[in-house]
């Protein structure tokens, strides 16, 4: 802080930038299907307030996270628990698990371990 105090015009485009950087989050399918619907879990019915709401998710109905139409009719309001199960009966029920598949290791790090073991020995 300057000597004279803070700087109007510096403070003035800090909350310039704060007010456009929520206008471009309120844009964003999370912030308006929160406006859209209830805070409550649409399977558990579990009610959510300010203190908790980042565990409160959106899920896409169809799995499309690119589907976000202005009426909200591809979203549902799932809490982090439900909205995981609902992922796992996607994939055991599609038999599409390339979300999480993991390539098989190729390495083997104790290839030569019972040589080099051997060789400590003699």
């Amino acid at each position: 802080m300057s000597p004279s105090g803070p700087n109007p015009s510096r403070l003035d485009r800090i909350v310039a930038d704060a007010r456009a950087a929520a206008s471009e989050r309120e844009k964003g399918y999370r912030e308006r299907a929160l406006k859209m619907y209830p805070w409550i879990c649409g399977r558990c019915a579990r009610e959510f307030t300010r203190a908790n709401l980042h565990e409160l998710t959106v899920h896409h109905r169809n799995h499309n996270h690119d589907d976000n139409p202005a009426d909200g009719s591809n979203w549902e309001l799932l809490c982090l628990y439900c909205h995981d199960n609902e992922h796992s009966r996607y994939i055991d029920h599609t038999g599409d698990n390339s979300e999480t598949r993991v390539a098989e290791a190729t390495a083997n790090p104790f290839a030569a371990l019972r040589e080099m073991m051997n060789r400590q020995k003699s």
